[in-house]
Protein backbone atom coordinates (compact mmCIF):
# COMPACT_ATOMS: atom_id res chain seq x y z
CA UNK A 1 0.00 0.00 0.00
CA UNK A 2 2.71 2.29 0.49
CA UNK A 3 3.97 2.40 -2.96
CA UNK A 4 0.56 2.99 -4.58
CA UNK A 5 0.65 6.15 -1.13
CA UNK A 6 4.04 7.16 -3.05
CA UNK A 7 2.75 7.09 -6.39
CA UNK A 8 -0.40 9.59 -5.70
CA UNK A 9 1.71 11.87 -3.50
CA UNK A 10 4.30 11.97 -6.52
CA UNK A 11 1.06 13.03 -8.36
CA UNK A 12 -0.29 15.23 -6.57
CA UNK A 13 3.04 17.16 -6.29
CA UNK A 14 3.63 17.06 -9.95
CA UNK A 15 -0.17 18.56 -10.32
CA UNK A 16 0.62 21.08 -7.83
CA UNK A 17 3.85 21.90 -9.85
CA UNK A 18 2.22 22.14 -12.95
CA UNK A 19 -0.46 24.34 -11.94
CA UNK A 20 1.89 27.10 -10.31
CA UNK A 21 4.31 26.92 -13.33
CA UNK A 22 0.87 27.72 -15.74
CA UNK A 23 -0.07 30.40 -13.43
CA UNK A 24 3.33 31.97 -13.04
CA UNK A 25 3.14 31.56 -17.19
CA UNK A 26 0.14 33.43 -17.50
CA UNK A 27 1.13 36.36 -15.36
CA UNK A 28 4.19 36.42 -17.33
CA UNK A 29 2.06 36.04 -20.71
CA UNK A 30 -0.16 38.93 -19.16
CA UNK A 31 2.80 41.08 -18.67
CA UNK A 32 4.20 40.84 -21.64
CA UNK A 33 0.52 41.74 -23.28
CA UNK A 34 1.17 44.93 -21.18
CA UNK A 35 4.56 46.23 -22.35
CA UNK A 36 3.17 45.49 -25.86
CA UNK A 37 0.22 47.34 -25.34
CA UNK A 38 2.26 50.41 -23.33
CA UNK A 39 4.22 50.27 -26.25
CA UNK A 40 1.32 50.98 -28.78
CA UNK A 41 0.01 53.53 -26.28
CA UNK A 42 3.53 54.97 -26.59
CA UNK A 43 4.31 54.44 -22.99
CA UNK A 44 7.77 54.09 -21.55
CA UNK A 45 10.20 53.72 -18.66
CA UNK A 46 8.11 53.83 -15.83
CA UNK A 47 4.70 53.93 -16.95
CA UNK A 48 5.19 51.18 -19.17
CA UNK A 49 6.06 48.86 -16.39
CA UNK A 50 3.04 50.10 -14.21
CA UNK A 51 0.44 49.49 -17.13
CA UNK A 52 1.87 45.78 -17.46
CA UNK A 53 1.29 45.42 -13.86
CA UNK A 54 -2.16 46.60 -14.06
CA UNK A 55 -3.37 44.25 -16.99
CA UNK A 56 -1.56 41.41 -14.96
CA UNK A 57 -4.24 42.44 -11.96
CA UNK A 58 -6.99 42.60 -14.31
CA UNK A 59 -6.82 38.84 -14.73
CA UNK A 60 -7.82 38.44 -11.46
CA UNK A 61 -11.10 40.14 -12.10
CA UNK A 62 -13.10 36.68 -13.54
CA UNK A 63 -12.39 33.54 -14.73
CA UNK A 64 -10.38 33.06 -17.83
CA UNK A 65 -8.59 35.48 -19.81
CA UNK A 66 -11.20 38.12 -21.61
CA UNK A 67 -11.14 39.84 -18.41
CA UNK A 68 -7.94 41.19 -19.60
CA UNK A 69 -8.72 41.29 -23.43
CA UNK A 70 -11.38 43.51 -23.03
CA UNK A 71 -9.24 45.93 -20.24
CA UNK A 72 -6.14 46.18 -22.72
CA UNK A 73 -8.64 46.57 -26.22
CA UNK A 74 -10.44 49.13 -23.68
CA UNK A 75 -7.23 50.79 -23.29
CA UNK A 76 -5.87 50.58 -26.44
CA UNK A 77 -8.81 52.49 -27.91
CA UNK A 78 -9.49 50.94 -31.35
CA UNK A 79 -5.35 50.48 -32.16
CA UNK A 80 -6.11 47.06 -31.80
CA UNK A 81 -9.27 44.78 -31.71
CA UNK A 82 -10.07 41.58 -29.27
CA UNK A 83 -9.30 39.34 -32.35
CA UNK A 84 -5.20 41.16 -32.21
CA UNK A 85 -4.92 41.10 -28.70
CA UNK A 86 -6.37 37.05 -28.18
CA UNK A 87 -3.84 36.42 -31.08
CA UNK A 88 -0.68 38.19 -29.01
CA UNK A 89 -1.21 36.68 -26.01
CA UNK A 90 -1.21 33.20 -27.56
CA UNK A 91 2.03 34.71 -29.31
CA UNK A 92 3.55 35.14 -26.21
CA UNK A 93 2.65 32.04 -24.37
CA UNK A 94 5.68 30.72 -25.51
CA UNK A 95 7.84 33.17 -24.48
CA UNK A 96 6.65 33.11 -21.60
CA UNK A 97 6.85 29.49 -20.56
CA UNK A 98 10.80 30.27 -21.76
CA UNK A 99 11.20 33.03 -19.40
CA UNK A 100 9.87 30.98 -16.35
CA UNK A 101 11.66 27.99 -17.26
CA UNK A 102 15.03 29.88 -17.64
CA UNK A 103 14.25 31.50 -14.00
CA UNK A 104 13.68 28.40 -12.19
CA UNK A 105 16.62 26.43 -14.32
Amino acid sequence: MSTFNDRENAFENKFAHDEEMMFKAVARRNKLLGLWAAELLGKTGDEATDYAKSVVLADFEEAGHEDVVRKVVKDLGGKADADVVRAKMEALMPEAKAQILAEIG
